[in-house]
């Protein structure tokens, strides 16, 4: 069972992580958002390893190592382009950190970032994006072997906001 679940706002790029999370998409090959700027400060190492890695479906996580970056590693994992709510979404998104934090795991690593996959260009919406990415951090937290950070990574002050005021209420919930 990890300790600690932080949430902060700033440029996950630069923590001194275990493991970034990329929210990537299905061919691997960088692109835009957290992905470009992963692919960026990286390095094109990252690039060549992933090519090796022959894409990643939606819901699924590969490791990679960090190359350039402050984190030893790269967790990339593919959200799902949000249609609505009705096309299996919640599920995949859910898998998203499922896998990722399992990886995570396994690997041994201690430390975790992720950024909030799906809410950027794939629309899906923050509120209940968070929710989901937090109810399943928190329901992993008793099978961890390993990991005793989780942090995420908020981009703006409204997704650090809205992080906090779930995982406050999930909290307040689950006593």
């Amino acid at each position: 069972m990890f300790a600690q679940i932080e949430i902060t706002q700033g440029d996950i790029t630069q923590l001194q992580v275990d493991a970034i999370v990329n929210a990537a998409n299905t061919k691997l090959l960088g692109g835009g958002g957290v992905d470009g700027a992963i692919h960026r400060a990286a390095g094109p190492q990252l690039l060549e390893e992933c090519r090796q890695l022959n894409g990643c479906p939606t819901g699924e996580a590969k490791l990679t190592k960090g190359y350039r970056l402050p984190a030893k590693h790269v967790i990339h994992t593919v959200g799902p382009v949000w249609n609505g709510g009705q096309k299996g979404e919640a599920e995949l998104l859910a898998n998203c950190y499922r896998n990722s934090l399992s990886l995570a795991d396994q690997a041994g690593l201690q430390s975790v970032a992720f950024p909030s996959i799906s809410t950027g260009v794939y629309g899906y919406p923050i509120d209940q994006a968070c929710r989901i990415a937090l109810r399943e951090t928190l329901n992993f937290q008793p099978d961890s072997k390993n990991l005793q950070k989780v942090i995420f990574c908020c981009f703006s002050n409204d997704d650090r906001e809205c992080y906090e005021k779930a995982l406050n209420e999930l909290k307040a919930s689950a006593r």
